[in-house]
């Protein structure tokens, strides 16, 4: 039987590019990832033997296993558009540590992923300078945004994906799907296939208690994804907005007396503050914070214009946020709320993780 390719995964989080690569026929054989909590998450599905949980600029790539492809989402908070686009935010160096790591390990293949807006900032010039007369000058590079909901992700999520290769050059993936399929495009995934069907009143708003000794520390876990259908107890006045706002819509619904003032005197942008998903379209990106409607469109699709028993109003769920980020759902999770919710939403979607393992194979294997 022919060997499986292997995966090194660098700021690997909780393991949503791994799981994705697993499920495109890789074996992992090394992460590397600080946070206690995501890499407790990672050690809980994929083993705590080849996880380092510590900061990249301490690792020693000669203590490292070799492996057939690199992969990482290096911090993207400086370049992000929620991150006060600070250039000199320490950061956006880390894909300098990335490269470290490639020059060394010399993989076959590398794969970087980062934010949208990664790719007009000076730090990508610079890598591409790299790639051209530097340290991975013998890799060709592709590169470009890729938006989710083209390879099976049921949401709208773009990223910045560079393929670094030195068996030959490698394009990015083609899609798989389309909001208007065609003979070789298959629909786009939407909200109703991840989340319909769970129930529409969560059982409680806490996790179970239950720890797990991970990494010489104590820690929350390990929970099963139908621990993670927890609710939240809003106010009356956030229960009132919730209802005002149909599938699609946002702050713009709400009645002048509903809207705090930094709405109303703001009658332009941020459109999906508030925002109420829909059953039949992919979701918007989710984030780390979307058990808070008043982050984004995170309200559940749910609402009969005509009859106000039939509508949900709650932002999504932990779980339902993790299906629309396409976790297994035997994934197990460890941390706090707040900690398992960043984990979700700075994850690479497990779908775009597996196509592009997938197409990579194709290389790979001659």
């Amino acid at each position: 039987m022919k060997q499986r390719p292997t995966v090194i995964d660098l700021f690997g989080g909780c393991g949503g590019m791994t799981a994705g690569f697993v499920q495109g026929g890789f074996d992992p054989v090394l992460a590397v990832e600080w946070d206690r909590a995501a890499a407790s998450t990672y050690a809980a599905n994929f083993g705590e033997s080849h996880i380092l949980g510590t900061d990249i600029e301490a690792v020693c790539t000669q203590d490292l296993p070799r492996a057939d492809v690199v992969v990482g989402g290096p911090p993207c908070q400086g370049f992000s558009n929620l991150g006060g686009k600070n250039v000199d935010d320490p950061r956006n160096a880390l894909w300098k540590q990335y490269i470290r790591v490639v020059e060394d390990l010399r993989p076959k293949v590398f794969v970087v992923e980062n934010v949208e807006r990664f790719s007009s900032r000076g730090e990508f010039a610079m890598l591409l300078e790299e790639a051209r007369r530097g340290r991975i000058k013998d890799y060709k590079l592709s590169w470009g945004i890729l938006l989710a909901a083209d390879y099976g992700v049921a949401q709208r999520r773009r990223r910045t994906i560079v393929i670094g290769s030195r068996i030959g050059h490698i394009p990015l993936p083609a899609p798989t799907h389309a909001k208007i399929p065609t003979r070789d495009l298959r629909p786009w995934e939407n909200v109703r296939s991840r989340i319909a069907g769970l129930p529409a009143v969560p059982h409680t708003t806490e996790l179970p208690m239950s720890t797990v000794d991970l990494f010489g520390q104590t820690i929350p876990g390990v929970f099963k994804g139908s621990d993670l259908h927890i609710g939240r107890r809003p106010q009356l006045t956030s229960l009132m907005r919730y209802d005002c706002i149909p599938p699609g819509g946002g702050r713009f619904d709400l009645p002048p007396e509903l809207q705090p003032a930094c709405w109303r005197n703001k009658p332009t942008g941020t459109t999906d503050v508030m925002g109420r998903m829909r059953w039949d379209s992919p979701s918007l990106t989710i984030r780390t914070e979307f058990f808070k409607p008043e982050k984004g469109q995170y309200l559940h699709p749910q609402w009969d214009p005509t009859d106000a028993a039939n509508r949900v109003n709650r932002p999504i769920t932990h779980l339902e946020a993790a299906r629309l980020q396409d976790f297994p759902e035997d994934f197990l999770w460890c941390g706090t709320k707040i900690e398992i919710a960043k984990q979700i939403g700075n994850a690479v979607p497990v779908s775009l993780a597996r196509a592009i393992a997938q197409h990579l194979r194709r290389y790979l294997d001659g």
